[in-house]
């Protein structure tokens, strides 16, 4: 506080005691410093790090564990599988994928959480649900919906999306859709 004897009521503000006692305080317990960094490192959700966006996470309802589907298996190259690997290296593929959790980093999280408060208010419109695609993948490509005019939509990505970009647009549950719509995801 740049004036701390504002803060003494005026009985007491001629009492030298007690005005030396709270200059003093002021001066070994800066607020400021505190009250900074729980706005840079909590408060401020493009700042947040570490149980700081836990604790954002946790406001808009999605969590850093993710599961990422494995993308290689025992097998052949011709067989036209999944990235095949040799005998020893991968599992066999059981006509199911498997999956890994994967723990998102911060700046990953961060994505996640944003995208999550966008669907949160968003009203399902076309020009919405592209803002959000927008917001989660920037300057990855085109990614966009479309309304296929028959209680379906799809979800179009123009470039190849990472295991981790997969895992949050199908595990995360945050591309939302109208109640009753069908929807897909397509890459082209």
């Amino acid at each position: 506080m740049e004036n701390v004897e504002r803060t003494i009521i005026s009985q007491y503000d001629t009492a030298p005691s007690i005005v030396t006692l709270i200059q003093a305080f002021n001066q070994w317990i800066d607020p400021r410093a505190d009250i900074d960094a729980f706005y840079n490192l909590v408060w401020n959700v493009d700042t947040a790090v570490g149980e700081g966006l836990n604790i954002w996470g946790r406001i808009v309802g999605v969590g850093r564990n993710l599961n990422v589907a494995a993308t290689k298996y025992f097998g052949f190259d011709e067989a036209g599988t999944v990235s095949a690997d040799p005998f020893g290296q991968s599992p066999f593929y059981s006509g199911q994928r498997l999956t890994d959790a994967i723990l998102l980093d911060d700046a990953g999280f961060r994505s996640l959480i944003l995208a999550k408060a966008l669907a949160n208010i968003c009203d399902g419109s076309i020009p919405d649900l592209n803002q959000l695609l927008i917001n989660l993948f920037p300057g990855r490509g085109n990614v966009y919906v479309t309304d296929g005019g028959d209680m379906t939509m799809t979800y179009t990505f123009t470039f190849h999306p990472t295991p981790v970009e997969a895992a949050i647009v199908v595990e995360s549950g945050i591309l939302p859709k109208p109640s009753g719509v069908s929807a897909t995801v397509v890459e082209i």
